[in-house]
């Protein structure tokens, strides 16, 4: 008995030595030193200074609640990664559970990408990315911020500001091979892209990796800013602001759809703001384009097929909303939007929308015609009075763009 329970100690002690965590601290001299020894729990925390060597991480795994954090100072002066042309600063290949925060990327006009998950890399999964200043990669339209280019689930995308790229979100490889799933986009600011500030691409069959979802999952796209007012390519380079792909035809993923609420898009003078097809739920957005066009569900790589497009402000000069392209017998729900402008308008049905011309927003709205910084799209007193209550079907539905509780029945994404 003694024996035995000698014996049962010794492997319960080497169980829970496997990896305690621990926090290691280091510098631009000695961090690249770190990388291949870390594992679930620890967090690397790097010193304020420049670093030239690249984060590349490479079969770098953490676990559920004890992912594996890499983080500059949250304050003050900050960690800031330089680029190198034909080196990716931030490069994942085969890592899980990894959290990568409070990092100035600075491109500097090098001839590379910012954080790419890599195609030579078999998955990138359950990754986070917050509070990341990524400026200066703008060298050429292909170069992007932040890219998947292996199969990717779970990743969180937050509190990232990204100012000055070719692209600058590219999830899902270019031939829909490698497809971005279950992700949380929000409250990230993405302005002055040469082409698309986001884009996810379509997806062919889903391949079967462990882990990756196969039941019905939302990606979700909320809370953010997505400007191209300067830099926008032009001609067969223009890119809307956000495009979003189908999902899977048939198999694990077909019923995937994207959830996409409380963002603000302003202006771009070369396409329009807001290009999808596939299954795709549209509400309480904020879509300001005096330059150009508004919303269009059309095909691209596959039709739309499931679209709800509920309590948005749309501005346009061109088209604001067109829906194309439907399978016969599928009908968008089109509803509660509060929509101005100068190009004719389908009939979605009477009551249903606010739609009046351009002219008439400085009258309807506080402050349409401002600057991104002063913009103002609630109602005036009295004005987009909604007759009738609606339902919700998506979460957050029944608040407004702010997400606060709506006050009386009104058009668009503001509550009174």
């Amino acid at each position: 008995m003694i024996r035995f329970l000698s014996v049962f100690l010794v492997v319960i002690s080497l169980v829970g030595t496997a990896h305690a965590g621990q926090v290691i601290d280091a510098g631009p001299e000695d961090y690249r030193q770190a990388l291949n020894r870390l594992g679930p729990g620890d967090v690397l925390r790097l010193q304020a200074g420049v670093y030239r060597d690249g984060l590349p991480l490479r079969g770098v795994m953490g676990e559920a609640g004890r992912p594996v954090v890499i983080e500059g100072p949250a304050e003050g002066a900050p960690a800031v990664f330089e680029a190198r042309d034909g080196q990716i600063t931030v490069s994942l290949i085969d890592v899980g559970y990894v959290t990568i925060r409070h990092l100035l990327l600075s491109g500097n006009g090098a001839r590379t990408h910012a954080v790419v998950a890599e195609g030579r890399g078999r998955f990138a999964y359950d990754v986070t990315l917050e509070h990341l200043r990524i400026t200066g990669y703008d060298a050429h339209q292909s170069f992007v911020g932040i890219s998947t280019k292996a199969p990717a689930w779970n990743w969180v995308i937050r509190n990232n500001h990204i100012d000055g790229a070719g692209t600058g979100l590219y999830l899902g490889d270019s031939d829909g091979s490698d497809p971005f799933v279950a992700g949380l986009i929000e409250g990230n600011r993405i302005e002055n892209t040469l082409g698309y500030n986001m884009q996810i691409k379509h997806q062919a069959p889903r391949p079967d990796l462990e882990g990756m979802p196969r039941g019905p999952s939302v990606t979700v796209i909320r809370n953010n800013v997505f400007s191209k007012l300067i830099g926008a390519s032009e001609a067969e380079q223009a890119r809307p602001n956000l495009l979003v792909g189908h999902w899977p035809l048939e198999g694990p993923g077909s019923e995937d759809r994207y959830l996409i609420y409380g963002n603000l898009f302003f202006q771009n003078p070369t396409e329009r703001l807001f290009q999808g097809e596939g299954r795709v739920a549209l509400y309480n957005n904020l879509f300001v384009n005096w330059l150009g066009e508004g919303v269009s569900f059309q095909a691209h790589n596959d039709v739309p097929r499931a679209v709800d497009v509920t309590r948005n402000t749309i501005i346009s000069r061109g088209t604001a909303l067109s829906i194309t392209g439907m399978p016969e017998g599928l009908e968008p729900r089109v509803a509660g939007n509060a929509i101005f402008t100068e190009t004719l308008f389908p009939d979605w049905g009477e009551g249903l929308n606010h739609i009046a011309p351009l002219s008439e927003a400085e009258s309807a709205l506080v402050a349409p015609v401002e600057g991104l910084e002063s913009l103002d799209l609630r109602p005036r007193d009295g004005q987009l009075d909604k007759p009738d209550a609606m339902g919700v079907r998506w979460p957050g539905e029944e608040l407004d763009f702010a997400g606060r509780e709506r006050e009386g029945r009104v058009y668009g994404a503001w509550g009174r």
